[in-house]
């Protein structure tokens, strides 16, 4: 680290390198301006230090060459140098617009998070900022890209935060920011992103696969030498100019292997990629025939993204082969243009435009994000950012039209989606469907080369089992509109008769949720002007029944928290400090026995109330278990008692999970790779097919604690296809 008076002459290189690499992509950059936002940076930020000890200011600028370096244009290389300053110093919007202008001020502006906002809940917080987000990114898509490099950077000094951040962050890069950069098409950082994450959640196995390529380095070098030796030559006796590249793939794609394949690190042998760059699109089919000519490809390993490109625009063929010494690799093949897009993905827009974003190709690429914020307008926290997982970063699944227009949809999706893909009237009219010229159930679901047509009727509308069939979250969402819009009175009479039953199903009466003291804030919390509207809501799948009556719960749970801690008549005899027993502190007992209970199994971090069982000692509930609150209601206040989690605790606690996912081939062996990677305990396992496709896996579990069942559900969410992992 330089000593404090070389931080000076660090920022200035900083900031040279920064004008130098704008320069190669703008060809006469404001560099007054640019100067001037580097200086208002640096003392927007004097005083304030980062975790390492290095002056706050040494991150914008280093953000700001993160930027330059994906070739944007002055402005956003300006919002880069002052993307903290609204959100961590006393300056604000009209301050910045006022020196450098409405765009930069805007990009600064959907950068920023919601600091200043309170939230129930920190999934609400989350989905928040992500509309924002996203909602800035339809206007602006530079708001993301410097979002990213900004996330880049924090990636890059993680080693300064504590332990249970820098997982938080990781696992937050992983869901989020890596697939965001994949599906702008930034491939380079996205690859970085997500091996900076994997150094950070799963240490040991990073140094592991850093010591075996580095170990081995010299014969990856000589295999892929001897390669490109090959295919060049072959390349230049046919006349096709071309360049040659060689890489081994990236940690994180090996470590995927690993796990996946159930294999160490010298099984994997489908390490190696080469790059081959020529002039037109002819010549990447000319490759093509030499490549396979020169060597075996692999059946099934073959993709035609120049012909079908990814919706990120991404164009490159993909082949894998089998080299003379029994070794596979993987062959890319793409034009210089399609090179450019690849390396610099949505980015490359900017390149020869100097900020212009008014191209088709750009507006092709935004129609995901406007897409996916009108699909979520009136959508609960933990259903968004479950939307944002299934229709962003899921794998996908290319189909036609009869009329051969291609349709990209989320694997899994069926023929539901696709007619809502096309229109919304052509899925509210839809009869039934045609998938290669077949007559074909609602439930079907597609696969790549599929020629799906749509049959309608003229006055028709969705089927309330549609929600459950439906992939996509613009699916889900038309359909909810079609209900919330037609039929008020059925969907009040359909939510109340499903609330009901479940109400009844908890223990929980209905007279107990229509109390004065419940009602109204359970309500204000879920934003409804009556339970009519909720129970509307229910009937045409705005929210769930499961979400409602989890916040009468909450309230519930308040209440009764609240009449325990209010101040006895008469002074109490303080309280001599307990001993804790299986890490709880029973208050007025000693020595007592301790049993959690199995119906819904408390650790650490949860809110616990304790029970005086007759024979068994004291029985710990969570405070939102319905048992518990069925109990409390019927009486004998008497035999609840106060208790606690310790402060130190040594102590592992079972936990039952339950992952709702889709089924298909392999699914176990995701879910055990992720249990593993992991590396908690697991009790037991077992696994069913239902209705619909659907897969259930359940979970027994040890953990410490509540960060560490959060960090597993995590682990489990991650696996493709999951839905859902909720605790019993």
């Amino acid at each position: 680290m330089p000593e404090p008076n070389d931080y000076g002459a660090l920022l200035e290189k900083c900031y040279a390198g920064v004008v130098e690499r704008l320069s190669q992509s703008v060809s006469k950059p404001d560099t007054e301006r640019l100067r001037a936002a580097f200086e208002f940076a640096v003392l927007a930020h004097e005083g304030q230090f980062r975790k390492s000890g290095e002056p706050y200011a040494i991150h914008p600028v280093e953000v700001a060459l993160i930027v330059a370096g994906m070739n944007l244009d002055a402005d956003s290389v300006m919002a880069a140098l002052l993307h903290d300053t609204i959100e961590d110093t006393g300056f604000n919007y009209h301050n910045l617009k006022s020196r450098f202008g409405t765009a930069v001020a805007d990009l600064v502006e959907g950068v920023t998070k919601l600091t200043q906002t309170e939230f129930s809940t920190k999934e609400e917080q989350q989905m928040e900022n992500l509309r924002k987000m996203f909602l800035a990114m339809a206007r602006d898509i530079r708001v993301i890209l410097i979002k990213i490099a900004d996330r880049l950077h924090n990636m890059r000094t993680s080693e300064y935060w504590n332990e249970q951040k820098r997982r938080e962050k990781s696992l937050e890069t992983m869901e989020l920011y890596a697939p965001l950069a994949h599906r702008l098409g930034i491939q380079s950082i996205k690859w970085e992103l997500e091996d900076l994450s994997l150094k950070n959640l799963d240490p040991v196995a990073y140094r592991e696969i850093m010591q075996e390529l580095a170990e081995k380095e010299d014969q990856h070098i000589d295999f892929l030498s001897q390669i490109r030796e090959i295919i060049d030559t072959r390349l230049g006796a046919e006349g096709i100019e071309a360049l040659l590249e060689g890489r081994v793939k990236h940690i994180y794609s090996i470590y995927r292997k690993m796990f996946t394949q159930d294999k160490m690190i010298s099984e994997i042998y489908d390490l190696y990629a080469v790059r081959v760059i020529v002039n037109t699109v002819a010549d990447c089919y000319n490759v093509l025939g030499a490549v396979h000519d020169l060597y075996t490809p692999v059946p099934g390993r073959f993709k035609d993204y120049v012909a079908t490109p990814k919706p990120n625009l991404y164009q490159s063929i993909h082949t894998t082969v089998i080299g003379r010494d029994g070794l596979p690799f993987e062959v890319q093949i793409r034009t210089w243009e399609m090179h450019r897009i690849a390396e610099y993905g949505i980015a490359a827009h900017w390149q020869y435009k100097e900020g212009e974003t008014g191209d088709k190709d750009l507006n092709r690429r935004l129609e995901w994000v406007r897409g996916l914020l009108e699909a979520q307008q009136d959508t609960d926290p933990e259903e968004f950012i479950k939307a944002i997982k299934v229709d962003m970063f899921a794998d996908e699944v290319y189909v036609f039209t009869p009329k051969g227009a291609i349709i990209n949809l989320p694997t899994g999706a069926g023929v539901i989606d696709f007619a809502y893909a096309i229109h919304s009237a052509v899925g509210n009219r839809m009869l039934g469907a045609k998938v290669n010229g077949k007559m074909v159930n609602m439930e079907y679901q597609l696969h790549n080369g599929d020629i799906v047509e749509i049959l309608t009727g003229h006055t028709h509308g969705p089927g309330r089992d549609w929600l459950k069939m439906a992939k996509t979250s613009e699916a889900r969402n038309k359909i909810k509109q079609w209900f919330k819009k037609e039929r008020y009175e059925e969907n009040v009479a359909q939510g109340k008769a499903d609330f009901e039953r479940e109400l009844k199903r908890t223990g929980i009466s209905m007279q107990t949720i229509l109390q004065d003291e419940v009602l109204p804030p359970a309500l204000k919390r879920m934003s409804f002007a009556s339970i009519e509207d909720m129970f509307a809501a229910v009937g045409y799948g705005g929210t769930t029944v499961t979400r409602c009556i989890n916040r009468f719960r909450d309230e519930l749970v308040r209440i009764n928290k609240q009449k325990r801690t209010e101040p006895p008549e008469k002074a109490e005899k303080p309280k001599r400090p307990r001993k804790a027993i299986s890490g709880v502190i029973v208050d007025s007992l000693d020595n007592c026995l301790i049993k959690f209970s199995r119906c819904c199994m408390p650790v650490p971090g949860d809110d616990i109330v304790g029970f005086i069982t007759r024979g068994f000692g004291v029985s710990i509930h969570r405070a939102d278990c319905s048992n518990a609150l069925q109990m409390q209601q019927a009486g004998d206040h008497g035999r609840w008692v106060e208790v606690s989690w310790a402060d130190d605790i040594k102590e592992t606690y079972l936990t039952d999970l339950t992952v709702t996912a889709l089924d298909r081939q392999n699914l176990l062996v995701d879910i055990m790779a992720a249990l593993g990677a992991s590396r908690l305990p697991v009790r037991s396992y077992s696994a069913k097919s239902v209705e619909n496709g659907i897969a259930l896996i359940k979970v027994t579990a040890e953990v410490s604690g509540g960060e560490q069942l959060a960090s597993l559900r995590n682990d489990l969410a991650r696996v493709s296809g999951v839905q859902s992992v909720r605790r019993e």
